[in-house]
């Protein structure tokens, strides 16, 4: 299924990018559908180091834009710019940029519905340095994430190559 399927004169309404305030993508595409607009906000699953521990967010595929499918005569523009999170309707000269359709479907087939599709801090291969602790400044290549908060490294010691377990919180990646 398409992403404007369901939209009434498909036919008519075209996709336009909406820059938002820094940090405010998901305020602005929640006020948008609120007020009726139909939005499409492309995120991503991403592991990010928080605290020392890795914990999954929601992160804007995009940061600061997201899409509005709108019609030239029968959707109501002017209460964009003022809803809450939105800067401005992103425009070439005064006209407002149309975003080609095929590449709106095209984000949307491959990001909707996709739970899967996460995009991990560190992957066994990476290298890492050691920031804190016994290893410190040592390089080293992460082999084994053990759960959310250790990890096995696989350093050189005495020109011989060693596995240690060291916490999350003490990597970080090259």
């Amino acid at each position: 299924m398409s992403l404007h399927a369901s939209q009434a004169n498909a036919e008519c309404a075209q996709w336009y990018l909406i820059q938002c305030k820094g940090g405010e993508s998901f305020r602005a595409a929640e006020q948008l559908e609120n007020q009726g607009y139909h939005v499409f906000h492309p995120v991503l699953a991403v592991q990010r180091k928080r605290r020392g521990k890795l914990a999954w967010v929601t992160e804007p595929l995009f940061p600061h834009y997201l899409f509005i499918r709108l019609d030239q005569v029968a959707s109501n523009w002017r209460p964009i710019r003022s809803t809450r999170g939105v800067l401005k309707l992103v425009t070439f000269g005064d006209q407002p940029a149309v975003v080609p359709e095929h590449i709106v479907d095209t984000l949307y087939q491959h990001l909707v519905g996709k739970e899967t599709q996460q995009e991990a801090y560190f992957h066994v291969g990476d290298a890492v340095e050691v920031t804190e602790g016994a290893f410190k400044g040592q390089l080293a290549q992460l082999t084994e994430l053990k759960g959310q908060d250790r990890a096995l490294l696989l350093l050189t010691l005495l020109n011989r190559p060693q596995q240690v377990e060291v916490p999350i919180a003490h990597l970080q990646k090259q």
